[in-house]
């Protein structure tokens, strides 16, 4: 568990420290092939698997946010399930990112925050087609008109280390970061870049050991 500001000088992973993408995304794929189950709807496939690194690897060059990030995103918030649930509580957040009332998914139904159940009026796309992937990768990496991607973030979390990758990711989970600076403080998930920061270095599977 990693705590304070996101600083390599308070114990956060160096970007050379983190893992390669294809070695991130291939370690992740057994998780997104089972993602899906737990909304009753079909696991992702393998074509879908590959629109989705395709997506990643595209949008990363346009938005500047790096591939591994993305892919650290849509496990902490989907993990990796293209047919998630939108997540509903004061904006919509459908999608592979969870994003801010943006426009991509597979799965319109929803399931408002703080509220038992899903509602299960909408519709699931099966296959999930490429140009729905890619437009909930755009949404949450690059933004809606309606709110921040993890882009924005980034320009305005205010850092040029690397904590700017820790800090935007704060940001984007709960949408500012405490004045104190420590990112385990603020709304939301307060285990949320400490989580991300292990995502980035070779977590899969093992409880994050975080008790923040």
């Amino acid at each position: 568990m990693y705590t304070g500001d996101g600083s390599v000088a308070e114990g956060w992973p160096a970007q050379s420290q983190w893992t390669d993408f294809d070695t991130m995304f291939t370690a992740n794929t057994p998780n997104m092939q089972a993602s899906c189950a737990q909304w009753g709807v079909p696991d992702d496939t393998n074509a879908e698997l590959s629109d989705m690194k395709l997506a990643i690897n595209d949008i990363a060059s346009t938005t500047g946010v790096d591939a591994r990030v993305i892919l650290a995103i849509i496990m902490q918030e989907s993990t990796g399930c293209v047919r998630v649930i939108t997540t509903q509580y004061s904006v919509f957040n459908p999608g592979l990112m969870q994003s801010h009332n943006g426009t991509g998914t597979c799965n319109t139904n929803n399931a408002a925050l703080g509220l038992p159940g899903v509602s299960n009026d909408g519709t699931v796309q099966t296959p999930c087609p490429a140009s729905e992937i890619r437009q909930m990768i755009q949404d949450g990496a690059g933004g809606t008109s309606s709110g921040d991607g993890f882009e924005q973030c980034l320009q305005k979390q205010g850092h040029e280390d690397v904590s700017r990758w820790y800090r935007a990711a704060r940001m984007y989970n709960g949408g500012s970061i405490d004045a104190s600076g420590d990112l385990g403080k603020g709304c939301c998930t307060a285990c949320y870049a400490s989580d991300v920061a292990n995502r980035l270095t070779g977590w899969v599977s093992a409880p994050s050991g975080c008790t923040l």
